[in-house]
């Protein structure tokens, strides 16, 4: 496992060429994740306007919405997040994630993935 360094560390919230794609709406780039020997993973997300993901996963995060707007949750429990805003979703949480508009986020989840 390598070992995370013990100094700051600048990321850019910018998507590059070098992004993930999950189909043509969702656009995932990665700063930190478990290769790194750190405990958390982050990244910045992209999303569509009208993207969809399933929400439940292994892992608890949170959201930063830097531009746009989601709905994320499931149901009645379902919350709104624009720009400026951050939302925990914690580990299983259930329901999903849709853009309502062109939304860029960044996002920090513990444990690295």
């Amino acid at each position: 496992m390598a070992v995370t360094p013990s100094r700051a560390r600048k990321f850019s919230s910018a998507i590059g060429d070098d992004a993930v794609r999950f189909g043509d709406q969702i656009l995932i780039a990665p700063a930190l994740g478990k290769e790194a020997g750190t405990s958390m993973s982050a990244y910045t997300s992209f999303f569509h306007a009208g993207a969809h993901a399933d929400l439940p996963a292994s892992y608890a995060e949170v959201w930063v919405v830097l531009s746009g707007a989601l709905r994320v949750g499931a149901g009645s429990d379902a919350v709104t997040v624009r720009a400026g805003d951050f939302v925990h979703v914690p580990e299983q949480a259930p329901g999903v994630v849709e853009a309502i508009e062109d939304t860029t986020m960044v996002c920090v989840s513990v444990p690295a993935h």
